[in-house]
């Protein structure tokens, strides 16, 4: 069994500019956003990323890293629309592919069983036809004869996930109440990378949880980067929840204005600057 801890820089090394990226999370719940930022500093572009998106869609649309993105939404979840998204979106800056969250869901699953497509019934009635007209439908071969959406694999190059703890070997634990589909992301990926809050000796993942919590198998993770407070400002519960007073910045800010103050550094940098920040605050 290998070690597989890397450093932030050592992931965005492995990227190359085209990629399909999976970020895992859910809105501006658990995201992986250590790396997001880490991606930021790098010249990598041109991406197609899926996501339940959140402020990782707002961030890479607004640095215009975007080519694609195919989403079911992309919300700061107490703030319903992300702001940079919509006005990136407005301003035709991508290419978006957008689906219903359980087409989304079977869109992963196909990639992660290595499946052209798999049919659904989510989508029918709707107008997810009409503005994605590349989609398809396939007809039940049995008896009942059902019509369905044939909802392409979302196969990824690379996938981005954050969890509560992980041990060297890439096996991921999340203690929160969701796991936001995290390990199909990894599954689905050719290579997915793991952050964490806490890298732990392997007893430790079911010492005190049960073994359900260990959502991410190692088979499935290229490497592992510990980033204590990485989801920043998204919630990592139960370490932490979502950083509210910050979001509300991020919404309210241009994003060249807030890259300079937060984003012109490392993620030290960037933790130290949000921590001044809040001091001016009281």
């Amino acid at each position: 069994m290998t070690d597989k801890t890397m450093t932030v820089e050592a992931v965005i090394g492995r990227l190359e500019s085209g990629m399909t990226l999976g970020i895992g999370g859910w809105g501006s719940r658990r995201k992986p956003m250590a790396l997001v930022r880490a991606l930021l500093r790098s010249e990598v572009t041109d991406l197609t990323v899926v996501s339940y998106g959140g402020p990782d869609v707002g961030l890479l649309a607004a640095a215009g890293r975007i080519r694609k993105l195919i989403s079911p939404f992309t919300t700061l979840d107490t703030i319903p629309l992300e702001p940079h998204f919509r006005a990136a979106r407005e301003s035709g800056a991508f290419e978006l592919t957008e689906v219903d969250e359980a087409m989304f869901m079977w869109g992963l699953h196909a990639a992660v069983n290595r499946l052209p497509f798999l049919p659904v019934r989510a989508g029918i009635g709707s107008d997810v036809m009409r503005v994605n007209p590349a989609l398809r439908t396939v007809t039940s071969p049995y008896e009942d004869s059902e019509t369905f959406v044939a909802m392409p694999a979302l196969k990824l190059d690379a996938a981005f996930v954050h969890l509560n703890r992980a041990d060297r070997l890439g096996n991921g634990q999340y203690l929160g109440p969701d796991p936001y589909f995290d390990d199909l992301f990894c599954e689905a990926a050719d290579a997915a990378y793991v952050s964490c809050e806490r890298i732990v000796e392997t007893a430790e993942l079911t010492k005190e949880s049960a073994p359900q919590t260990l959502l991410v198998k190692r088979h499935s993770v290229a490497g592992v980067i510990e980033t204590p407070n990485g989801a920043h400002f998204t919630s990592c519960a139960p370490d932490y929840e979502r950083d509210e007073p910050f979001q509300k910045l991020y919404a309210t800010t241009p994003y060249a204005e807030f890259a300079e103050r937060f984003l012109a550094g490392d993620e030290a940098a960037y933790q130290s600057a949000v921590e001044a920040w809040h001091e001016e605050q009281k």
